[in-house]
């Protein structure tokens, strides 16, 4: 099953969505369901949201409506260094910091940050930004775990880490900057309810950047490949931390282009993860 926030031409303002078969959106807001972090916070999400989707509601076409980022206020954090090949990655850009990321792939407690307050996140659609003082900057395809208030997790989404790899790479105390500015994370299109972590670790994450209508790079992996459980992560996510609201954490990359490539603006991404969809931003400078 798979939730959305969205606006239409008939309700201009953020509505929940559940997606149903044949590309035919339940307006969840049309029968009083109106705060995502609320139905979250449901005993049992999978029950609730099957019989919404008998409900009377009004129905939509998703050609309809304009998709929003998945989150209200949600936190938005990031795990690093989860995969192989991001390991490898991390220490190619910078003797200076090699062995720190050699050293945390392996280490008990993983590398964790913050990454955007959800109301600053960009939907499918939008624009991610590159930063003006950067040179190399890469998109970041990763699976994200959505958890409710009580810790919970209760959902998958698709997210782009936009990532300065010449900034993190000059010195890893520089990482803020590098992860975190304007348009530096985009989420979307749907939460994926329902499914275990072992269903979700069969998907797959792909990522294809488009320019001037061609293919410049494509790449996939599968979520398989993370080195760390959900729960692990979920685990040192919420150690000394609260979420009142509810958090996003991403689970990290497996797919990195070649050394020389960087984006561009006008480049177009699109990241899809089997299990839940399509994410598409273009490039813009910030």
């Amino acid at each position: 099953m798979k939730l959305c926030r969205f606006r239409s031409a008939h309700r201009p303002w953020p509505c929940l969505g559940l997606l149903t078969t044949g590309n035919t959106l339940v307006d969840l807001s049309s029968v009083g369901v109106e705060c995502l972090t609320s139905l979250l916070d449901s005993p049992d999400l999978v029950g609730r949201l099957q019989a919404l989707a008998q409900a009377p509601a009004r129905r939509l076409q998703l050609s309809e409506v304009t998709l929003l980022t998945p989150v209200e206020q949600q936190e938005v954090w990031a795990a690093g260094v989860t995969y192989l090949r991001s390991k490898t990655a991390r220490m190619e850009e910078s003797d200076f910091s090699a062995t720190a990321y050699d050293r945390v792939y392996d280490a008990p407690r993983p590398e964790i940050f913050f990454k955007a307050l959800g109301e600053k996140t960009v939907a499918t659609g939008g624009e991610v930004g590159i930063r003006a003082d950067s040179k190399w900057n890469v998109p970041e395809p990763e699976l994200a775990l959505v958890f409710n208030t009580r810790r919970e997790l209760v959902g998958y989404t698709i997210g782009n880490d936009m990532s300065s790899r010449d900034i993190e790479g000059e010195n890893l105390l520089y990482l803020p900057q590098a992860k975190t500015y304007r348009a530096s994370c985009a989420l979307g299109p749907f939460i994926t309810v329902g499914a275990s972590e072992a269903e979700a670790r069969e998907w797959t994450i792909g990522v294809k950047i488009e320019r001037d209508g061609a293919e410049v790079f494509a790449g996939e992996t599968g979520v398989g490949k993370i080195k760390r459980s959900f729960e692990e992560l979920a685990g040192w996510l919420h150690r000394s931390q609260e979420f009142p609201r509810g958090a996003v954490l991403l689970t990290g990359t497996g797919v990195v282009p070649a050394n020389e490539f960087t984006l561009a603006v006008g480049d177009v991404v699109r990241i899809r993860i089997s299990g839940i969809g399509e994410l598409v931003n273009r490039v813009a400078v910030v």
